[in-house]
């Protein structure tokens, strides 16, 4: 999800929820205790230099349970980072921990924001040797192939 569809989603909210992709919930005492854009440069394993942008949100909760973070007080917090920080338009990732920081993609489920999964890949699996998988098929769809037919 990009910083421009989450503003266009917060206005229609009366309350703010998110929750993990299993349906664990995050904690409804959350802080966003930052917003920021990420600038990554870097060199992948094929020698390609590379540039992203994330904007980072990073929640975090503690034992003030009374604590609730409204959609317009978020909205108000991203609207603040833009105007301070000139952040652009670019997929959010969110920082959440439980044993240990963990970095998610951010969705929607209609009335929750979704903490989804994120995982990593070669950038260059065609210039530093790593096989491309082949495609898996099913049985059933294959054809029999007769002695003789020049098929095998």
């Amino acid at each position: 999800m990009k910083l421009s569809e989450i503003k266009k989603i917060l206005p229609d909210l009366t309350e703010l929820h998110f929750v993990l992709e299993n349906g664990e919930q995050v904690p409804e005492h959350f802080h966003v205790t930052e917003i920021g854009q990420i600038n990554k440069k870097f060199i992948d394993c094929g020698g390609v230099i590379r540039n992203e942008k994330a904007i980072n949100f990073q929640l975090w909760f503690s034992t003030d349970n009374d604590h609730r973070l409204e959609a317009e007080k978020l909205r108000k917090i991203i609207a603040l980072s833009e105007d301070r920080l000139g952040l652009e338009d670019a997929e959010i990732e969110v920082e959440y921990q439980r044993s240990t920081i963990g970095k998610f993609g951010l969705g929607f489920n209609g009335t929750a924001f979704v903490l989804t999964s994120k995982s990593t890949a070669c950038l260059a699996a065609d210039a530093c040797g790593v096989p491309l998988e082949k495609p898996k098929m099913k049985m059933s769809d294959l054809q029999s192939c007769a002695p003789g037919s020049g098929c095998c």
